[in-house]
């Protein structure tokens, strides 16, 4: 199948076109093998008119109200309109709150005469990924599709087959919505659980990641999450509120996964706080301290700092005075974005380089960070993750 990307950022489809990625798990020789089968990548929207189906896949982030944001939804299907055609298959894939397929996406189809099940098609088919996995590739994860009608379901499917290996047809759209929102809600409440036991736990000196390892001995009714800094990745921190936001509309206060929130928002707080409280210990205070955050994907073995919780922390810490780096081997230069300005690029993990800090965080556990070296040569970790022994220099947060 000819395919064409469209993307409003020229230096993203510049990079493309020349055989590069901007995506460390996507590498050139895959981009260059697409481009030689027939992948482009284009900034001109009136060049929809020369593809059989689009596929919408833009961020859902939440406002500075913490409400859903659909503008980069609604902004592309706006671009895409004047050149629409019938016959034209549309599927979003970007997660949203149920209903928005057939309340925002439709009626603007309509407005223009493109009535789906009859001039065009109109699918829901949520995004489903888990970068940095070996074991699953996008071909491999079952593809839940749900279609405004029973014609735009199987057109729907005719399209992913080509591409999915298993396909998983719903009986509407906002089955299809709710299903994401189901499977990023079940995550965030479990990490908010763990996050909150392993606050109590700490507070009566037990090991919570001793605790879950023994619990995950027990061969049912049990399954681990590991707690951490707080959420990150641009899913499951953002997407349990664009169901709380909708379930308003309905009376309905989800106070449950609201909670979830308020624990996994808190925790970035908390690691500052035992951060502080290590350097007290040492007769430091935060403002002035020299400290290293080490990884800052939000999580292991990949370069995504999408809502990653290590951003946060190095704010917050900034906010309180310290002198704030970083290290991470999948992220050289911190990244562009809308709510932290840091101009930092990677520091190399040596003995050297850690004997001019007063802590190390350790946010996210890369397995190229060399640990030996660390618990050798840093004067004061805050492991967030479990990955090291405790002693009187590893302290749990």
């Amino acid at each position: 199948m000819k395919v064409i990307g469209f993307d409003i950022d020229s230096q993203k489809v510049d990079t493309l076109n020349a055989g590069q990625s901007y995506i460390e798990r996507l590498t050139p020789r895959r981009i260059q093998l697409a481009l030689a089968q027939g992948l482009e990548a284009t900034t001109d929207y009136a060049r929809t008119d020369e593809v059989d189906a689009l596929i919408i896949c833009v961020p859902t982030p939440l406002d500075n109200h913490r409400e859903p944001d659909l503008s980069f939804v609604i902004r592309t299907v706006e671009a895409i309109l004047p050149h629409f055609r019938p016959g034209q298959l549309l599927s979003l894939e970007s997660t949203a709150w149920p209903g928005t397929t057939d309340e925002v996406l439709a009626p603007r189809l309509e407005a223009k005469g493109f009535v789906p099940g009859h001039i065009c098609a109109l699918v829901f088919s949520p995004e489903r990924e888990d970068p940095g996995n070996p074991d699953y590739g996008t071909q491999d994860i079952p593809k839940v599709i749900g279609g405004m009608t029973p014609t735009c379901l199987e057109l729907g499917q005719a399209l992913y087959q080509h591409a999915i290996r298993t396909l998983v047809p719903v009986s509407s759209t906002r089955t299809a919505e709710m299903t994401k929102l189901l499977e990023n809600i079940h995550r965030a409440v479990n990490i908010g659980l763990v996050n909150e036991m392993k606050i109590v736990a700490d507070k009566m000196g037990i090991d919570i990641h001793e605790v879950i390892h023994a619990a995950a001995t027990k061969p049912f009714g049990f399954t681990p999450y590991r707690p951490g800094p707080g959420l990150g990745g641009h899913c499951i921190p953002i997407d349990p509120f664009y169901l709380t936001w909708k379930a308003k509309e309905y009376g309905i206060n989800t106070r449950f996964i609201e909670l979830a929130g308020e624990i996994n928002h808190y925790m970035p707080h908390w690691v500052v706080q035992k951060v502080a409280d290590a350097l007290n210990e040492q007769g430091r205070a935060i403002k002035g301290s020299r400290i290293l955050v080490l990884g800052l994907a939000y999580k292991k073995n990949i370069d995504d700092t999408r809502e990653s919780p290590a951003v946060e922390v190095m704010d917050l810490l900034q906010a309180k005075g310290a002198h704030i780096d970083y290290s991470d081997p999948h992220v050289p230069v911190f990244p562009r974005k809308r709510d932290y300005r840091f101009d930092l690029q990677s520091v190399p993990l040596t003995a050297q380089s850690l004997a001019g800090y007063d802590c190390v965080v350790l946010a996210t556990d890369h397995d190229q960070f060399d640990y030996e070296l660390l618990q050798h040569q840093a004067c004061l970790i805050v492991d967030t993750r479990g990955r090291l022994p405790r002693n009187a220099r590893v302290i749990a947060a």
